[in-house]
């Protein structure tokens, strides 16, 4: 439901201005409030479900996007709008690692890795199949439907929440570390406003300067407080360890990668190769299949054999495929032999990765800590889909033609291989007694970056893909 709601959005956008009018900046604040609160509340919310228990934030979040999509679809004004998008964001804060952690408890060690497989599959679904589904209503119906849509499903959701087995409650008499929520809000806000606002201003603009560096250097107050707190909403701890740190290095690496093909993908395709929106926002749909079919597979295979394995080949099979991209796609693409092999291939390697990803990652923390683990994993997704879209433009030389195409993937494959070495060199598998999978923000397809790359690391970089154009 979050991460359908991040790319659905972005079709919708000319529909909406003329409805409710704002021009482009309505435009972009009906795409950035939600991402902007979304990316800075991230960790908030991971911490709020270790701490006062997962199933009880996860319910509040879920309710609370439902209510405020109902606001989205009634709203009379673009101001309206963009001040329920800003409230989707608090609440999409709350149950997308609340939703992730519930996982860690709900299966055994040994049904993990296909529970995560299956997430991941129909959160991959989701990011891609957006724009396709956003552009058929927005066609044949109502714009005001995207967001009504989201009602029913939450009414379903909260009746199979109501009954999942598992405690409600968190970490008996914790404290909520209310300094640290507020620096680590304000230190993501500051260089989320500011990334978001770079393409349109440019680096050396003060409204893009002043709130990253300033972000900065609040986020590192936030870090340098949660070393000496009590109860911290973050344990630094969690980054000594091995699988986690460099886990969330490699969703860097490779998770900007992602947004920068998907991203430049979409873009050439309408304004180079002539393709219409609906075409181009299709044209990822194999990487959907190729993750519905086989993202179980992988995450029962990471349990088997643990995940060093698919971390490591997994960036590189989709760093061929956008290399296949690369050599295929001419100015005129054609679709079947130039776009679909090359997304096949890429698809491939997103789909053996994410599960693996995620299971290496939240390996390394305890279960208590499982809420704020995928809270980080999905502000790395973020940071990476931003970063990305930031560096196009000095990547390309500010000109999308076919040159400038074929350097930004270049630029993304040798992100892809670098996230592939990390995975190599860099991570271990567990004792084979040890393996487990345990769910981060693995299935946010792009990042997303993204008005999302929620969600999930996987669902980040479809994102990116969904959300490039929107921008």
């Amino acid at each position: 439901m979050v991460l359908l709601d991040s790319t659905v959005v972005n079709v919708a956008l000319p529909a909406i201005t003329d409805d409710l009018g704002g021009g482009l900046s309505g435009q972009q604040w009906v795409v950035n409030a939600y991402l902007l609160f979304l990316a800075s509340l991230i960790l908030v919310g991971g911490s709020l479900g270790d701490l006062y228990g997962e199933k009880r934030v996860f319910m509040i979040g879920v309710a609370g996007f439902g209510a405020v999509s109902a606001v989205c679809a009634a709203a009379p004004s673009i101001e309206v709008l963009v001040a329920g998008r800003a409230l989707q964001g608090i609440f999409g804060a709350l149950l997308t690692p609340a939703s992730l952690a519930i996982i860690v408890a709900a299966f055994s060690e040994q049904e993990r890795g296909k529970a995560i497989g299956t997430w991941t599959a129909y959160s991959g679904m989701a990011m891609i199949v957006g724009p396709t589904f956003g552009g058929w209503i927005v066609d044949t119906l109502d714009w005001r439907l995207i967001f009504a849509i989201n009602v029913p499903f939450v009414l379903g959701t909260l009746a199979i929440a109501t009954r999942m087995p598992g405690p409600v409650e968190g970490r008996a008499h914790a404290r909520p570390d209310v300094l640290g929520s507020v620096l680590c809000a304000i230190g993501l806000a500051g260089p989320t406003f500011g990334l978001v606002r770079q393409p349109d201003l440019g680096w050396g603009d003060p409204q893009v300067l002043v709130p990253i560096v300033g972000g900065v250097l609040v986020f590192a107050a936030f870090l340098a407080y949660e070393r000496r707190a009590r109860e911290p909403m973050l344990p630094l701890g969690l980054f000594r360890r091995g699988n986690f740190a460099w886990g969330n290095v490699e969703t860097l690496a490779m998770y900007g990668g992602l947004g920068v093909m998907f991203f430049l993908l979409t873009l050439f395709l309408i304004q180079v190769g002539d393709y219409s929106a609906l075409k181009a926002g299709s044209a990822a749909l194999p990487v959907t299949a190729v993750m519905f079919l086989f993202s179980r597979r992988f995450g029962a295979l990471a349990d088997r054999y643990g995940p060093r394995l698919f971390m490591a080949f997994g960036p590189m099979v989709s760093a061929a495929g956008t290399l296949l991209l690369l050599l295929m796609i001419d100015e005129e693409p054609a679709y079947w032999t130039e776009v679909f092999p090359g997304i096949v291939v890429f698809g491939l390697g997103l789909t053996a990765t994410v599960s693996p990803l995620t299971a290496a990652i939240l390996a390394d923390a305890e279960e208590q800590n499982a809420g704020i683990a995928s809270g980080v994993n999905n502000a790395v997704a973020r940071v990476a889909s931003l970063l990305a879209t930031a560096a196009i433009g000095a990547v390309i030389g500010g000109t999308l033609d076919l040159d400038g195409f074929r350097m930004g993937l270049a630029f993304s494959t040798g992100l892809l291989v670098l996230g592939g070495l990390i995975g190599l060199f860099f991570i271990r598998n567990a004792p084979r007694r040890e393996v487990r999978s345990v769910d981060c923000a693995g299935g946010q397809l792009a990042g997303a970056p993204n008005d999302g790359l929620a969600t999930a690391p996987a669902g980040a970089a479809a994102a990116a893909a969904a959300t490039g154009p929107g921008r």
